[in-house]
């Protein structure tokens, strides 16, 4: 299958956290980095997601938010160091691909911000994913 999301990161389950209706997913990216998924308790059953399933990861370019530098105080752990490769701008919005370890994220972003935070090539950011956007993917390896 074929999807439009282009922030697609392998990786490995570490831990399931069952609630009511919802479940939290521990998972540790290729590059090493853990983030956190918040998907239905349904999701994991059907997709069998269990400690150590192979999921791919995925995150709409607009769900994607950057800094120039780690937040204290705010309720989005999923925190992820990288560089910015290249900003795309447009009429109102930019594009800001961020290599990661073990992969590239893309952010789609209004042009002001893009300006405001002074984002380039080589420009140290920080990507922040609320855990209620990620989506988890059976990956079928292992």
């Amino acid at each position: 299958m074929s999807l439009s999301i282009r922030n697609q990161i392998p990786g490995t389950v570490l831990s399931v956290t069952p609630g009511e209706v919802m479940a939290t997913v521990k998972v540790r990216l290729a590059g090493g980095q853990e983030i956190t998924a918040a998907i239905t308790l349904e999701a994991v059953e059907d997709l069998g997601i269990t400690a150590g399933s192979a999921v791919r990861t995925l995150i709409k370019s607009t769900e994607v938010a950057l800094s120039t530098g780690p937040l204290d105080g705010v309720s989005i752990r999923n925190q992820l160091p990288g560089t910015v490769v290249d900003v795309a701008t447009g009429g109102a919005m930019a594009g800001v691909k961020v290599a990661v370890a073990g992969g590239e994220l893309t952010a789609a972003i209004t042009r002001d911000a893009a300006e405001d935070l002074k984002l380039a090539a080589g420009a140290e950011v920080t990507a922040l994913i609320k855990s209620t956007e990620i989506a988890l993917a059976a990956d079928g390896r292992g």
